[in-house]
């Protein structure tokens, strides 16, 4: 599953390097320079998870998640160059779910990051998929493309669906029927060749994602 990240932070070189590391762990990121221009991002789309520098220009961590905090719930990690008790109580108190202070080591960055979003999604199945700028919302059935919104049927957003979740794996015309019509569907197994093919047109050039294994069926793969 993708889960969707918020980075703010200041430095340019730590952020690329947290960009970098997370998007490598099959993460999705939007990073932002400060406080400011995070919130903006973070009331515009939604994130599964924030990290906070405390020490940003126009609006410093504190500030931002004590924002964040009156309108969400998202798990947050603050990064932190300061030492004292009386600050980190400061963002216990304010609502930081963990911390990680600087310099810090990006693989025990990364174990945090998971550690936090198990802790606050535990195993459930994934409500949303991403892939490059494609992106399938389970909850709502919405499909956009570089986010823009892609008009589909349930049925073709079901498909879509399955073969994300399935990313790499051949499913068979008779798996998909199985799994989207149900084991009592007498129809002809070419309706899910038609669906794909409406797909395909809908979604231009992420269309190429789906792949055609001759004979067998169908796989989604970057």
């Amino acid at each position: 599953m993708s889960y969707k990240i918020l980075v703010m932070e200041d430095d340019q070189d730590i952020q690329a390097l947290i960009e970098e590391f997370l998007k490598s762990a099959g993460y999705e990121v939007a990073v932002a320079d400060d406080g400011v221009y995070g919130m903006s991002l973070f009331k515009k789309h939604r994130y599964d998870l924030v990290i906070l520098d405390v020490m940003m220009p126009n609006l410093d961590g504190h500030s931002a998640c004590k924002m964040i905090r009156s309108r969400s719930n998202v798990p947050i990690m603050m990064l932190t160059a300061l030492d004292e008790e009386k600050d980190f109580i400061k963002g216990f108190e304010l609502g930081v779910d963990d911390y990680i202070s600087k310099p810090f080591s990006f693989t025990i960055l990364l174990k945090k990051v998971e550690a936090l979003l198990r802790r606050t999604y535990g195993n459930a199945s994934p409500k949303s998929l991403v892939f490059g700028g494609l992106s399938a919302n389970l909850e709502a059935y919405t499909l956009t493309v570089d986010e823009v919104a892609i008009e589909v049927t349930t049925k073709e957003f079901e498909i879509l669906y399955l073969l994300m979740e399935n990313q790499g794996r051949v499913l068979t015309r008779e798996a998909i029927l199985n799994q989207i019509w149900g084991y009592d569907f007498f129809g002809d197994s070419r309706v899910v060749d038609t669906h794909i093919k409406n797909l395909r047109k809908k979604l231009k050039t992420a269309g190429e994602w789906i792949k055609t294994i001759k004979g067998i069926g169908y796989k989604f793969d970057e």
